[in-house]
């Protein structure tokens, strides 16, 4: 099959992070670790497994972050390489081992890329506490190789398809996982709508496990899927107050107002007044720029986890207030945390979804998303702004990479169109 295969190796780390912003062949192109080509189609590892066949599969910042070598090396303990990355799929059932009974061939499916302990074959009694928790996104477990793979070998370590060198993800025409990874999806829901399952599935999880008070204001910061599908998420669980999302660009601020926003602000003045009109007041310190007393956002989802974005929910942030952190945050160098303590604040972060309680059920966090599609009409595929075949995997990679260029807001891989 054709796939996009990405190696990483101490040379290709110098080279991306000394000549990446000089030209893009060093990351994306021919002296890149990642190339478009033929490898082996994936075998079941096993009765419970199930071959798929890739129909989209979305770009997100975490892939661009780990192409360009900009992403935390604090992870590599619990990631392999080389490997197909991809871990937003729709695809197809195409095969199903002889003891699987979640799916059948023929049926579209999202994909749930946590490599658990059941995904391992542990036995119930050696499974880790996340997994047996309904949380495999933090299994204990993911820095040790084991378990099935499509090669007969032991399963290499890595929490994520995607990230795993056995078990390619969907940037490629056909990938294997075991049963429970797989969430059927009613036709209702249309594909380019049923590919953002997983972006989705990031707020939907977030704000079940951090619910706001149910009239207070909340500030999102960020103007990617991750930030406008937190939007989303709020208003379709039903979250009374205002919400303002702070976003940079005016295609982002009419979407943000469509999936559910009261206001939208610009960073800088707009967002400083949004901060006014809750009551705050600024100060001017000696050194340093200004703060702010009284009033303040209850809560904040900061949904691009940068140096900067961290530094305004601090000095936004309500006394006691919570501070939802849904961005990638690695190493972010110099950073105030005064306001941490001054203000008794809480900072919460969530990765990935897993088990919920929904309305009294117990639901996995897409299967609550799969619900919340059908019960809302909010324009989400809205989100999806390009795809691109496989063969123009460097185009697409591009367009996501370079949003205030290209006007890309999700940019989809079509690997068997």
């Amino acid at each position: 099959m054709k796939a996009l295969r990405f190696d990483v190796s101490i040379r290709g780390y110098l080279v991306g992070r000394a000549f990446g912003k000089l030209t893009e062949a060093v990351v994306f192109g021919a002296l890149s670790g990642l190339s478009l080509t033929d490898v082996s189609d994936p075998a079941l590892p096993g009765p419970d497994w199930v071959r798929l066949e890739v129909s989209l599969c979305g770009i997100c910042g975490t892939d661009i972050a780990t192409l360009t070598f900009k992403s935390s090396p604090a992870l590599e303990p619990f990631v392999s390489f080389p490997a197909v990355p991809g871990h937003e799929v729709l695809a197809r059932v195409v095969e199903v081992g002889r003891d699987v009974t979640r799916v059948k061939v023929g049926d579209r499916t999202a994909v749930d890329p946590s490599i658990s302990c059941v995904v391992r074959g542990r036995r119930e009694a050696e499974r880790c506490a996340s997994c047996n928790h309904g949380l495999p996104a933090t299994c204990l477990r993911s820095g040790d190789a084991g378990g099935p793979s499509p090669t007969g070998t032991p399963l290499a370590r890595g929490f994520l398809l995607g990230a795993n060198a056995d078990l390619p993800g969907g940037f490629g025409e056909q990938m294997v996982v075991h049963e429970s990874q797989l969430f059927p999806i009613r036709e209702a829901i249309a594909d380019e709508v049923a590919v953002l399952t997983e972006p989705l599935s990031i707020g939907v999880h977030a704000v079940l496990k951090m619910p706001p008070d149910p009239e207070s204001s909340v500030l999102v910061i960020g103007s990617g899927p991750i930030a406008l599908g937190t939007v989303w998420a709020l208003r379709a669980l039903g979250h009374q107050g205002r919400i303002v999302a702070q976003t940079k660009r005016a295609s982002e601020a009419a979407l943000a107002l469509a999936l559910g926003a009261s206001s939208t602000a610009s960073p800088g003045a707009e967002a400083r007044q949004a901060l006014l009109e809750t009551g705050a007041a600024a100060y001017k310190p000696p050194l340093g720029p200004e703060v702010f007393g009284g009033g303040g956002f209850p809560q904040i989802f900061d949904c691009v986890g940068s140096r900067e974005s961290l530094d305004q929910a601090l000095r936004f942030i309500a006394p006691r207030g919570k501070i939802v952190l849904l961005g990638c945050a690695g190493q972010l160098g110099s950073i105030d945390l005064t306001f941490l303590w001054a203000r008794e604040v809480q900072v919460v972060g969530f990765l990935c979804y897993g088990a919920e309680s929904f309305r009294g059920e117990p639901l996995h966090t897409f299967e609550v998303t799969h619900r919340l599609l059908g019960e809302t009409r909010a324009p989400i595929g809205r989100l999806v702004t390009h795809s691109f075949p496989l063969a123009r995997y460097q185009d697409a990679l591009r367009a996501a990479a370079h949003r205030a260029d290209s006007g890309a807001m999700k940019v989809l891989l079509a690997p068997n169109a």
